[in-house]
């Protein structure tokens, strides 16, 4: 697709009010730091616990990964399943929805690889 043509397919749902408001409503998982690197982790691993997202996201703290989780679990992207064993544990995975944002994870991925936003690098000034 070339750019004039993503430009005017844009313009023609951001001018829908229904279409845009399902695009408001999922700028929050743009926003925050982890959604989606969590996101691209449940997708490459499809089935993770808890420790298993710490080990991957090392930087993340326990209650940020667990506040990430509850808001992707509430926007339908991964399901929550609890085992009541001894000792009991809980595995989250990607849900339909969830694996529909893989190609979206890989562009930002690819495109990431390929560019850096280092202000030293860049000829742009930065923010101020």
């Amino acid at each position: 697709m070339l750019q004039e043509e993503m430009l005017k397919e844009i313009d023609e749902i951001l001018s829908t009010p229904e279409k845009k408001a399902h695009v408001d409503a999922i700028l929050p998982l743009l926003h925050g730091k982890w959604e989606l690197q969590i996101m691209l982790e449940a997708c490459r691993a499809d089935v993770l616990r808890f420790g298993e997202y710490k080990k991957r996201l090392p930087l993340i703290t326990n209650s940020v990964l667990t506040a990430a989780l509850r808001n992707l679990e509430a926007w339908g992207l991964i399901s929550r399943t609890q085992y009541n064993e001894i000792p009991p544990h809980v595995e989250y995975a990607p849900t339909e929805k969830g694996r529909s944002l893989l190609p979206v994870c890989y562009a930002i991925i690819k495109w990431g690889s390929q560019n850096s936003l280092s202000p030293a690098e860049s000829s742009e000034p930065g923010p101020t």
